[in-house]
Parts: structure tokens; sequence; C-alpha cells
């Protein structure tokens, strides 16, 4: 059984349909990574898996007491608020100390636990937030765009944890990533958002279909580039047209 998987979703944003007809499913001890343009939907789409907005059709379907670590893409904190990485990481739930201890050694930050939250370098910061997210436990660790704001080497550190991390936890992993070299070097499954899913499979199949490349080229060195991707609002019974499904 998939851990979570969703059967023809539709969600509305705002008035209008952020993503049509999906199915998507994730296994355990699979890394799975969303792509797509800004506006595609990868953001609602893991909101929609973790249940922070509900489906307009469709369902979605989790294992029992599924254990979801979240990394959001942003998370503001006040810098006028004096709160510690200590005191953030008991909030909302108090935590032990050595709970607390357990991840920041995990994520290579346990020097980190009296600093202010808004003193923390972006490095620093997602580190602290993938803390937070593993004193769940998961079973499934989602990521939204985990390397956000990070210099090329602070990025490939924050990779190698995440995939430590799905070797020592057993977790699945799911991401939204913009990296195409990460994409293809650290994913076993790729889903190309736009609105609907594109195409999806392994890395390479993903890679020459002409769905793919109609949205992101070629490549840029390693960053997927943002494009206007008009032919699939006008062409939606071609979505799948020589995309080969894994």
């Amino acid at each position: 059984m998939s851990l979570i998987e969703t059967q023809n979703m539709t969600v509305a944003m705002g008035g209008h349909i952020a993503l049509r007809q999906v199915d998507f499913h994730i296994n355990s001890g699979e890394i799975v990574t969303i792509v797509g343009p800004n506006g595609s939907g990868k953001s609602t789409l893991l909101k929609a898996l973790i249940g922070a907005v509900k489906p307009q059709t469709g369902k979605v379907t989790r294992q029992p007491k599924l254990r979801i670590g979240y990394v959001p893409q942003k998370l503001h904190i006040d810098p006028t608020l004096p709160i510690t990485v200590q005191r953030f990481l008991s909030l909302p739930i108090r935590r032990s100390k050595q709970d607390i201890d357990s991840v920041l050694d995990r994520v290579g930050a346990n020097d980190l636990h009296d600093k202010q939250m808004f003193a923390l370098s972006g490095g620093q910061f997602q580190r602290v937030l993938l803390a937070r997210a593993l004193l769940e436990k998961p079973q499934l660790l989602i990521l939204d765009e985990p390397t956000t704001g990070l210099d090329q080497p602070g990025s490939a550190a924050l990779y190698r944890l995440i995939e430590e991390l799905r070797t020592d936890l057993g977790a699945a992993v799911l991401m939204v990533s913009h990296e195409l070299h990460v994409v293809m070097s650290a994913s076993d499954r790729v889903i190309c958002l736009n609105g609907h899913v594109c195409c999806h499979g392994a890395p390479d199949i993903v890679a020459s279909a002409p769905e793919y490349r109609a949205l992101f080229g070629t490549g840029t060195h390693g960053a997927l580039a943002l494009y206007r991707h008009d032919h699939d609002h006008s062409h939606d019974h071609d979505d799948h047209e020589g995309c080969t499904h894994a």
C-alpha cells in the first residue's frame, strides 16, 4: 500500500482551479521530486497531501496513522520576537531537551540551541526546520523547495543530509525542487506539474519527454528556468502523449 495517494484530485484556490485531476502516490523509502514552473500547483499539491487544503473533487488516501514531517518553503519569524532555537522546537508541542538535542545533532546543528531564530543564516534556518520535521519521527518527509536562498555548497550539503535521512529513517521523501541536477541524481521518480500532471516516471524518462522539454528545454546548467507554458492550457487532451509512465 502507498503511504499516501490521490485519485482524480482537483483543487481550487482563490476561485480558480490550481490542480486538475491529479493521480499521485508515494511508497515507503522512495525519493520523489516534483518540478514545474511558478504557479503550476506544486505547493498546492503538498498542502493537499498534508490536509491543509481540501480537494474540490477526488480524494486523498493516507496510510492509517501516517507520520509526516513537513518543511515549508518559507517561514517568517518576526525579528522583534525573541525566540531561541530550543524554544522554537518546543512549539506548539513541548519537547524534551533530549529529543531536541537528538534532532539538532542529526541535522548538524547541535551548536544552535540558544541562538535566536532571526539571527540564523539561511542554511542554519533550513536545518532547524528540518530538525523540527524530524521530531515527528516521520515515515514521510515532505520538503517544499528546501534549498531556497542557499548557495550551491549549502544546497549540496542539505541534499546529502536528506538522502542520509532517507537511509537512516527508512522514510520516504517528497520534494519540490527547481534544481535539475538534483532531480536527476537523487530522485527515484519525477513528477512534472503544470496545473495537472504533464508527465511522470523515472528521471531519465521524464527528462526526454516532450512535455517536460516544452516546459524546461534541455536544462540550464542544473537549474530549472521558469517558463510560461500555454500549450498545457489549450491542449489538455495531449497531456501524456509521448510520455512514458513508470
